[in-house]
């Protein structure tokens, strides 16, 4: 409960010493591990969000499966002893795809973002109410790890609309959560005023300047505990730019400066894990820019799951304060060292169908449209979507444009590439040669995380022109990945087109999917290389790394040894660009990028 001065357990003052671990970005496999290492580095508490879209792909699914599984989660963490923090949003910012919010929920232009609009809170009615179906009985209260549940993410940041936080405090009552409730935001006179209630328990966000911000959030709230719910000890990284790192003695100082203040605090993050698959998020601030698949973010764990220098620097400082455990965890050793190669290939072409006369295991489902259809339109949040239309008759270059690239479009004229469109490079225009059949693949890069595009649809948008007059008769499909990845792995007959399928590709000529068998004498973690391939997506038996691409700064994917066997393994990559010598490599350590230094 909240005090006068202190959180109170038993009747007794209590500080909440927390560590950020989202499930959601973590191999259920590793769980109970990455749990263990928080507590041997002092910390009692385990915070994460709840990542809606993952959980809701569709609306009226809840899926709680395999990664997803929030309640043994939060087992884990109540076998270890340690509490939880669940910070349910519905939205949750995390660098995360949409900040959680399902690309589906805004189908409907009416709806509201963030707001007392109907449509809005009907859908997150249903969310939260799922949820707190495996929170409540989860609480401390009823004997379980749950101790503190926040309400919103930094809404002060996007809004002020009190009867918002108040339906979504209303709901949190009915639905029986009886711990404190608390909200969060960057301590600025603003942000505090417009992001929380009477009754919420604010707290602050920050990585720096603990005195002044832990100061700000006194004025704003004369009683109960100091928090510093996101105490940022690093940052997260974004193609194109370089990796970011914290000191670790500037982050161990700011870490002691909160704990001699009295304050409670949830470090953001202890273990960042991975954006598997298609999950990372982008800003656009001016620029559109989209978050790597490593959420590595210079945590005391690092992507693999290993202490670092910074964990046994805040270890130090956090005994100085608290009991912590004597055991200490072993740090990271080498991967293991090898190398195979590509054994066959088939181009994206061969396994999508003609569009016309039925669809390839590629394809999603065909279908044909006036003009060019947003990924959204075609029932799709993530991934890729393939366009096709005839070109009408002409013997020269013309100019092929769009109102929106969302985010990167390769251009094709009767098979051979035109070129790209990137959005981040402000491009939407692209000069085209005279030809039969005009091909653009779109690649969804993340859908912005934070500020006033959330929502916004994926994918081309319309009306697309060549030399100013509209393009018609569009066919157009979503690319079943998991589908051609599955036909790949291990048996090269059941191809579309097998007959297509070469054997040890010595090149990429995207749009491409490429098979290599990788042999393991046992499992264990990997690091896959990925300096010699071009930009796309990679899948280890039927599991998605997520993307890679050359533009850095990543230039490895992590892969867990729990997603590995002993014996043969499939490794499929969906190659969009080109590599003039593409090959197989697992290196010892990560290549997260250059740093500023």
């Amino acid at each position: 409960m909240i005090g006068p001065d202190h959180f109170e357990l038993d009747g007794a003052p209590h500080r909440v010493v927390a560590g950020a671990l989202h499930y959601f970005r973590v191999h259920p496999d590793q769980w109970a591990d990455r749990i263990h290492k928080a507590r041997l580095m002092g910390l009692n508490t385990i915070e994460t969000y709840v990542a809606w879209n993952a959980h809701s792909p569709r609306r009226g699914d809840f899926d709680t499966s395999g990664g997803l599984d929030l309640g043994r989660f939060l087992d884990l963490v109540a076998a270890e002893g340690m509490h939880a923090i669940v910070r349910p949003g519905p939205y949750i910012c995390a660098e995360w795809d949409g900040g959680g919010l399902p690309g589906w929920l805004f189908d409907d232009p009416a709806v509201g973002v963030r707001r007392s609009e109907p449509l809005y809170l009907a859908a997150v009615d249903e969310f939260l109410a799922r949820v707190y179906e495996i929170v409540v009985p989860r609480q401390i209260d009823h004997g379980g790890p749950v101790v503190l549940v926040q309400i919103e993410n930094e809404y002060g940041a996007y809004g002020d609309d009190a009867g918002y936080l108040r339906h979504l405090v209303d709901l949190t009552r009915a639905s029986g959560v009886v711990v404190p409730l608390t909200t969060v935001d960057q301590p600025t006179d603003e942000m505090l005023a417009a992001g929380t209630l009477p009754e919420l328990h604010t707290t602050g966000s920050f990585g720096s300047r603990a005195e002044e911000r832990l100061a700000t959030l006194r004025r704003h709230q004369p009683t109960g505990p100091l928090m510093c719910s996101e105490f940022w000890d690093g940052w997260f990284d974004q193609w194109g730019e370089h990796h970011h790192t914290t000191p670790v003695e500037e982050a161990a100082r700011e870490l002691d400066a909160l704990l001699a203040a009295g304050a409670s605090l949830n470090v953001y993050m202890f273990h960042g894990g991975t954006n598997f698959g298609f999950s990372n998020g982008a800003n656009h601030k001016g620029t559109y820019q989209s978050h790597v698949t490593s959420y590595d973010y210079d945590a005391p764990l690092d992507e693999a799951g290993w202490p670092t220098d910074k964990f046994f620097a805040f270890r130090e400082v956090i005994g100085r304060h608290l009991p912590v455990p004597d055991e200490v965890p072993a740090r990271r050793t080498p991967s293991p060292v090898l190398s195979t190669t590509f054994d066959r290939a088939v181009r994206l072409g061969d396994v999508v169908g003609d569009g016309a006369g039925g669809d390839g295991v590629g394809a999603a489902g065909w279908r044909g449209t006036p003009g060019v259809p947003t990924m959204d339109a075609l029932g799709t949040y993530r991934g890729f979507a393939l366009h096709r239309v005839e070109l009408p008759a002409g013997d020269r270059t013309r100019v092929l444009s769009f109102a929106g690239v969302r985010d990167r479009a390769v251009v094709s004229v009767d098979g051979l590439r035109v070129g790209v469109l990137q959005r981040d490079q402000h491009e939407r225009a692209i000069s085209v040669p005279p030809g039969r059949v005009l091909e653009v693949l779109v690649e969804d890069q993340g859908r912005v995380n934070y500020g006033v595009r959330i929502g916004e649809a994926k994918g081309l948008v319309g009306p697309a022109l060549l030399d100013g007059v509209e393009l018609t008769g569009w066919r157009s499909t979503p690319l079943d990945l998991d589908a051609v990845v599955a036909t790949l792995s291990g048996d090269a007959t059941a191809t579309a087109d097998p007959a297509r399928a070469s054997s040890a590709p010595t090149t990429f000529d995207g749009p491409v999917f490429a098979h290599a068998t990788v042999t393991l004498d046992e499992p264990a973690d990997l690091f896959l290389d990925t300096r010699s391939w071009g930009k796309g997506v990679a899948f280890v038996n039927g599991f998605s790394l997520g993307r890679y691409w050359t533009r850095g700064p990543q230039h490895t994917l992590y892969v867990p040894g729990e997603q590995l066997r002993a014996g043969d393994n499939d490794l499929v990559v969906f190659e969009t660009g080109a590599a003039a010598a593409p090959v197989v490599s697992f290196v010892a350590d990560p290549d997260l990028g250059h740093t500023e230094q």
